[in-house]
């Protein structure tokens, strides 16, 4: 699909939003151990982590396998939308990730079966998941991975907000940092071979797997 209706428009702000049930405020995703470790203590440390995370992160992962599956879901590949679940799940470095994924992916299959899709498995990782309900909007791949993209940046600058703490005001430009960066990203992540996707982020599993065990916490990872 190379055009998008009014109708997909306003399905992809709907699918994207952190008001959607699917637990993704309850995740900071390491940013919460980073506040910890002190890595991430004021608005200008937290845009920057985040922004790293965005670029270094889900530009090389999560955004390419939507991309990749959204595709495979219109083509009817099954075989490749399982092969792409199968890699999300192989590279959640620690529980707390791997938990994370596959508890919003079940959810949103979940809240999509409750509107009356009944098509699509349940038990989806989150991006495949949230390729599978993307794939039957009218919009490109591109705007898909806008969508989820920033979806995810709202959902972070939100624990940025109750994690380090920061103020509202301080939350929305680093949102907006977020939001100009977003578009090459996504540009990045669809143009993405196979063979160059990767998810390898030491720092972040280091942190997620000390979060697990981590004294006191606000988030689920």
């Amino acid at each position: 699909m190379a055009t998008r209706t009014d109708a997909g428009l306003l399905r992809l702000i709907w699918l994207a939003s952190p008001a959607l049930p699917v637990g993704g405020f309850s995740y900071s995703e390491g940013l919460e151990a980073a506040v910890e470790a002190a890595l991430v203590h004021d608005e200008t440390s937290a845009g920057d982590w985040v922004l790293a995370q965005l670029q270094l992160v889900l530009a090389q992962s999560d955004l390419a396998v939507v991309a990749q599956a959204v595709d495979a879901f219109r083509a009817g590949d099954t075989a490749r939308v399982e092969a792409l679940d199968q890699w999300v799940r192989r590279t959640r470095e620690t529980r707390e990730s791997r938990l994370q994924s596959e508890q919003m992916g079940r959810s949103l299959g979940d809240w999509s079966r409750s509107l009356g899709d009944t098509a699509e498995r349940v038990d989806r990782t989150y991006p495949v998941a949230f390729a599978a309900v993307a794939a039957g909007i009218d919009a490109p791949v591109h705007d898909v991975v806008l969508a989820f993209a920033f979806g995810w940046a709202e959902n972070m600058v939100q624990a940025a907000v109750k994690a380090v703490p920061l103020g509202q005001g301080a939350g929305q430009r680093v949102l907006q940092r977020l939001a100009a960066a977003i578009p090459a990203a996504a540009s990045h992540a669809i143009a993405l071979p196979d063979e160059e996707r990767q998810a390898f982020a030491p720092m972040l599993a280091i942190l997620s797997a000390r979060h697990e065990t981590q004294y006191s916490r606000l988030f689920r990872s």
